[in-house]
């Protein structure tokens, strides 16, 4: 993710288009999205020439149905304000007190390898709206909870009709149990068996 000037979903769809680059166009992928990177996944997919067999978002936000989506509610922007310093946030895991960041990571290497990977984003990334291009929803979608707080995106996206599972975790479950979380998203990419 840049951390240029806003917009910023462009560079997060044109990332992701670059990843993909080698992979034969008419070759379906599969869109696996976790916590804020779910807002982006309506500008992912419209900037992909591949079909899409299925999108799972994991522990993630969701994008609005239309038109657009705040990156941050009021609340969240109330809290982020403080912390910036010249219009820059700390790293994500400073935002919080040692007793909510400590328990979501498995092993202190793990931990240092994730903080030291991210990104001081610019205040203005939170303030920004990302489009939702109409039919970006196109092919099934489905939903994996690790826990709170994305109970309500989950409850969302069952009245959209996804399918959702839960597996128990932290926000960042995926690096506690990766073999679970991988066949949990296959088997929800893979649709109902």
């Amino acid at each position: 993710m840049s951390t240029g000037a806003p917009p910023f979903w462009p560079s997060a769809a044109a990332a992701v288009s670059r990843c993909v680059a080698d992979v034969p166009e008419d070759q379906p992928l599969v869109l696996v999205a976790h916590s804020n990177a779910g807002l982006f996944m309506p500008t992912v997919r419209a900037a992909l020439p591949h079909p899409v067999a299925a999108s799972v978002f994991v522990d993630a936000a969701l994008p609005a149905r239309s038109g657009s989506t705040p990156v941050a509610d009021p609340e969240l922007l109330d809290f982020l304000r403080p912390l910036a310093a010249d219009g820059v946030l700390p790293r994500w895991t400073d935002w919080w007190d040692e007793s909510d960041v400590a328990p979501m990571f498995p092993d202190a290497p793990t931990r240092k390898t994730i903080v030291e990977e991210q990104p001081r984003l610019p205040l203005s990334y939170y303030e920004q709206a990302v489009p939702v291009p109409p039919a970006w929803d196109d092919h099934p979608s489905a939903y994996i909870l690790f826990g709170p707080p994305y109970e309500r995106a989950a409850q969302e996206a069952r009245e959209r009709g996804w399918r959702v599972a839960r597996l128990p975790g932290e926000h960042l479950h995926q690096t506690v149990d990766p073999a679970a979380t991988a066949e949990l998203i296959t088997s929800l990419a893979q649709g109902p068996g």
